[in-house]
């Protein structure tokens, strides 16, 4: 599974997602609002998720990072796959499950990126000093 071209394709649909969703994130839209209003940490939780999805997504994009974005990722929408499981339900305000489905590709891709670069965890916890 080293096809580069499938690995692309798995960092730009992680990419994507993480773009289009802090897009709403950063421009107040309704539902976000509503979702993390609900969770209790509007603004600051929905601003603070889009900065780090920014983040992800870039970090993944970079072939040296992209183990440390993935990972970042994969923290990212684990937190967003509980809310929906744990507090806002998999449908929110009538989206057919669609934010709850994006989030759990999204959780693939990344898991996928991360079995791939495997090998480079040890270089994540090593301190040189």
């Amino acid at each position: 599974m080293k096809n580069p071209i499938f690995i692309w394709i798995i960092k730009l649909t992680a990419v994507v997602i993480f773009l289009q969703t802090l897009f709403f994130k950063f421009s107040a839209a309704e539902e976000s609002i509503y979702i993390f209003s609900t969770l209790g940490i509007e603004p600051y939780g929905r601003i603070g998720s889009g900065v780090v999805e920014l983040i992800a997504s870039i970090l993944i994009l970079i072939p040296r990072t992209t183990l440390l974005g993935a990972i970042i990722g994969l923290g990212t929408v684990a937190v967003a796959i509980l809310s929906h499981i744990l507090v806002l339900g998999i449908v929110v305000q009538n989206d057919g499950g669609t934010l709850f489905i994006l989030a759990v590709i999204t959780f693939l891709c990344c898991s996928i990126l991360i079995f791939q670069n495997k090998k480079d965890i040890p270089n994540l916890i090593k301190f040189n000093i």
